[in-house]
């Protein structure tokens, strides 16, 4: 937990809230006193001006207590509210840095989990740290030595009242400890359902199983519900027992003292500043308590997102990268590329090996699991291959940096993904600098002017995800998103799905004629042979392995696997350019 909290806080708050809970507890500590000495020299001896004395006394140490609690609370919730911030954002940056691998280690709903849950968790440690881990032993040796020295006969009662305190803290943190651990998991769990559910919600509507789904969450619901209750009522054991332990306290000090009085061995304001002071050591074992519990599950969540932090990135950025050349032409190679997910035992990709010049576009066709999606991923170096080269604009992408690399590349996923804001915003993605008639234009050739102009332009309000537009309308956007970019390569995974013929035939003309695109290279992933047919260079993927490359005719007069492809969509009626 330290080694999270390092770098993230202000040393001087820590150091600032550290020196005011001190003054807090010292103060504290020196009221009692002040008050042993009114009741035993003032109200005793009926000393009116020594009471108004020590009465202003005490007047200025509460005052000086309550500026002390003040400065020590407002720089522990600075310092805590900061370091969660500062995890958020680290948590955040390395999540945007992961490669794929990484990401699938974790997962989406954990790594929410971690961000929020745990953050929370460490935020609230933090907090108590400031506050009750330094104010509990502080208080606890101060407040022991200060009823020593009003009367050493009343200490003993420690002798039994404590070990009967440590007995019962132990027994709740053996119980209590290991549940508020397991609560994280369970919290994973819950938001792994939940998030399923919303982001599933049509698919559970159209095959009618919103019961079956309704009857998973209340499974991890319950589970969750019941963890928190056993965990909670263990703790809310603690109270009424602290209660009776400190009634039972005082009514002993109460019934000792009351005899030590009666035989004038102890004055009155002793016995009063003696309560005082055993109430603060009890209640400085009860904050020590909590922090005790507090910490383990801080710390689990702690472990958990420095494990996030720990991921070795097998992507490492160049230790002397080269830079792309503004005049070199637009290129794109693959050399006899071989690749394997990490712990797979075959390859994803076999002997893969194109090569394209600027103004061309290779197509990439196979069938579901042939590796489409896995190699224009090694274009942006999402994954690094296992052997052989990838290479843009001539240059080995493994030796240029991930930022100047992916600067050069525009990527159209097979899922379209908008964000919440304006059409505009969105579209700025591809080019912060781009003007208004540049996104028109980028719209115009993706086929999406039309139905934008019906709305609000480019004002048109983008709910999140996207959901006020259409399948098609969103993969259109996402196209011409792309678009806006000036890039050296367009990589279309499978972008044109959604799309009718007539829609798809005209955006991949409009492509062809415009003539920023021209000077780059086209990758389309495509189902469709009318998709790819146009293509100056075809793929065709067999389960990994490069089984064909030349254009639609070589490759319908040659290769088998593409025949059978262009037969399949003939009999469907959905190829248009055999």
């Amino acid at each position: 937990m330290i080694k999270i909290a390092k770098n993230r806080v202000s040393v001087w708050a820590v150091i600032g809230a550290v020196l005011f809970m001190i003054g807090q507890v010292v103060t504290n500590l020196y009221l009692p006193n002040l008050t042993s000495d009114l009741v035993n020299d003032g109200v005793a001896k009926g000393d009116v001006s020594y009471i108004w004395s020590v009465g202003g006394k005490m007047l200025l140490v509460s005052l000086l207590a309550v500026i002390f609690a003040f400065g020590n609370v407002l720089l522990a919730a600075r310092t805590s509210q900061t370091l969660g911030k500062n995890l958020r954002r680290d948590i955040y940056q390395k999540v945007l840095n992961m490669s794929d691998d990484e990401f699938d280690q974790v997962g989406t709903s954990s790594l929410i989990t971690r961000t929020t849950n745990d953050v929370i968790q460490i935020q609230n440690v933090a907090m108590v740290a400031l506050r009750m881990m330094i104010m509990a032993p502080i208080t606890l040796i101060g407040a022991s030595f200060m009823a020593y020295q009003k009367d050493a006969q009343l200490t003993s009662i420690f002798i039994v009242v404590i070990p009967i305190i440590v007995v019962f803290i132990g027994i709740i943190m053996y119980f209590a400890v290991p549940l508020f651990k397991a609560m994280q998991t369970k919290t994973d769990k819950l938001n792994l359902v939940f998030r399923e559910g919303l982001t599933g919600v049509r698919v559970i509507r159209a095959f009618v199983r919103d019961n079956f789904e309704q009857n998973r969450f209340d499974g991890v619901n319950r589970d969750y519900t019941n963890n928190a209750r056993k965990v909670f009522s263990i703790m809310a054991a603690m109270f009424p027992v602290m209660t009776l332990v400190m009634s039972g306290t005082n009514i002993a000090i109460t019934w000792f003292g009351g005899h030590l009085i009666a035989n004038q061995a102890m004055p009155i304001g002793n016995m009063i500043a003696f309560m005082t002071y055993a109430m603060q050591i009890l209640m400085s074992f009860m904050m020590l308590a909590m922090v005790f519990v507090f910490i383990p599950r801080a710390q689990a969540s702690a472990d958990r997102i420095q494990k996030v932090f720990d991921l070795k990135t097998r992507i490492l950025e160049p230790k002397d990268p080269k830079k792309f050349s503004t005049d070199e032409p637009a290129q794109l190679d693959f050399d006899d590329v071989v690749f394997r997910y990490h712990g797979a035992e075959k390859p994803a990709l076999i002997d893969v090996h194109a090569h394209m010049k600027a103004g061309q576009t290779l197509a990439i066709i196979g069938g579901t699991g042939s590796g489409k999606s896995t190699l224009i991923n090694l274009i942006p170096r999402f994954y690094d291959v296992e052997q052989g080269a990838v290479r843009v604009n001539g240059l080995n992408v493994e030796s240029v940096s991930k930022h100047d690399l992916q600067d050069q590349i525009a990527l159209v996923p097979q899922k379209a993904v908008l964000f919440k804001g304006s059409l505009r915003d969105n579209l700025l993605y591809g080019n912060a600098q781009a003007t208004d008639d540049e996104l028109w234009h980028a719209l115009e050739i993706a086929q999406a002017a039309d139905f934008i102009r019906e709305s609000d332009g480019l004002d048109t309000f983008v709910e999140q995800g996207g959901d006020n537009f259409s399948g098609g309308q969103k993969q259109r956007l996402a196209i011409a998103r792309a678009l806006v970019k000036k890039a050296s390569v367009y990589i279309f995974d499978d972008s044109f799905s959604a799309l009718d013929f007539k829609t798809d035939a005209l955006l991949r003309q409009a492509l062809r004629q415009d003539k920023t695109v021209n000077q780059a290279i086209i990758v389309i992933v495509g189902q469709r042979v009318s998709t790819v047919a146009d293509a100056d260079q075809i793929i065709v993927l067999e389960d990994g392995k490069m089984v064909g490359l030349g254009t639609h005719q070589e490759l319908k007069e040659n290769n088998e696997v593409y025949r059978e492809i262009v037969d399949s969509q003939i009999k469907e009626g959905s190829a248009s350019n055999e």
